[in-house]
């Protein structure tokens, strides 16, 4: 049987090495977070099972008490999904190249002309989807082992073309220096520039499989009747690895008999005949009897001069069920004093129901987010 390797290794050539080295092998690879502490990297091993692990020095090693792979299999990627225990998405490499065939089909990509920046995590989906798709589709890509402002300016300068980041990096370069940058893992600025492209996936999809609300070529969305967005196309994952419940080891198929995937989040088709998203089905806060979706109204708080960033949560109330409460982060550069409550829900009921104006406002030093920037909603 196939052995799952895990990577312990930095961004960077040697990483990319080792990935096709293990492929080359017949086997699959699993990027261990470098970033973890000890105590939860022994965690999320403990649940993937890799048999093998490269380190920095470039060896494999065996390791006991691992779980081999499937034949076909690529690449696991661990996930916490919404219960924080840790999972592992399995991609096969037709999955993988699914993806990356309809990512440069949406993106016109010339391997004679284009080269990719992968500055993401490489433990997660967002990162690893870019070198891997380089790699199958024989693009060019500059691996970095973090996003630094200065080095990916200066790699756009020597050359490449795309890139993968998150939403708060964008103030942080010039876009000009590309030709295209994908964003993801938190809502899209009101306004950007036009070769800036929001993207709506997760790791369950092998990466970003809505470009600006349409979905990639062999890609399907439906709607379900309670709203939750369906998935379907040729880059949806094989099976979910890891004790997931606690009784041993499986391997769970996630999609349902006529192989739609169901993501967990919420939406619509919007006016327009597009997809709108949203936010996860946990993230609606029920206030009243009304529902608030946390994506409409954050952006919109965020564009007032005196907020750098905010997240909405419910907190219990005795007589609607929930209040709407605004975690935010004051904006330093601002030259007016600290927004008042009243004055920011003026500025939200200029464009949205009152209701979704929040009835109560914290201030913190900064959200707590994820390595893609992902707000952990559930620590506020």
């Amino acid at each position: 049987m196939p052995e799952l390797v895990a990577l312990d290794l930095p961004g960077g050539p040697a990483f990319v090495e080792a990935l096709q080295r293990v492929w080359a092998a017949g086997d699959a690879v699993f990027p261990l977070d470098r970033r973890l502490p000890p105590v939860e990297a022994a965690r999320v091993m403990a649940s993937i099972a890799p048999t093998a692990i490269i380190e920095a020095d470039g060896e494999r090693r065996s390791l006991s008490g691992g779980r081999p792979t499937q034949v076909g299999d690529a690449v696991v990627v661990a996930t916490s999904g919404t219960t924080g225990a840790p999972k592992g998405v399995v991609h096969t490499h037709e999955t993988v190249l699914a993806s990356a065939l309809a990512t440069s089909e949406a993106l016109d990509v010339d391997p004679d002309r284009d080269t990719w920046l992968a500055c993401l995590p490489l433990a997660h989906i967002g990162g690893l989807a870019v070198v891997m798709r380089s790699l199958v589709t024989d693009t060019r890509c500059v691996v970095h082992d973090k996003f630094d402002p200065a080095m990916a300016e200066e790699a756009a300068r020597q050359g490449v073309t795309l890139a993968s980041l998150v939403t708060r990096a964008l103030a942080q370069i010039d876009t000009e220096e590309f030709r295209t940058i994908l964003i993801g893992g938190a809502a899209p600025p009101p306004s950007r520039p036009s070769n800036v492209i929001a993207t709506y996936g997760m790791t369950e999809t092998g990466s970003g499989c809505v470009y600006e609300r349409e979905p990639l070529p062999g890609l399907e969305i439906a709607v379900a009747a309670d709203g939750e967005i369906l998935l379907r196309g040729p880059m949806m994952l094989r099976a979910y690895r890891g004790d997931l419940d606690g009784t041993g080891w499986i391997e769970r198929d996630p999609k349902s008999e006529d192989n739609w995937f169901a993501t967990g989040d919420l939406g619509g088709w919007g006016d327009d005949g597009l997809i709108q998203v949203h936010g996860r089905s946990g993230d609606v806060i029920v206030t009243g009897g009304e529902k608030v979706w946390p994506a409409r109204v954050e952006p919109l708080l965020e564009s007032h001069p005196g907020i750098a960033e905010v997240a909405l949560v419910g907190r219990s109330h005795p007589e609607w069920g929930h209040t709407v409460v605004a975690v935010a982060v004051a904006n330093p550069s601002a030259s007016n004093k600290t927004p008042s409550l009243e004055e920011l829900r003026e500025y939200v009921k200029a464009e949205l129901p009152a209701w979704y104006a929040p009835r109560e406002i914290e201030w913190v030093n900064e959200l707590p987010r994820t390595a893609l920037g992902k707000v952990r909603r559930h620590e506020l």
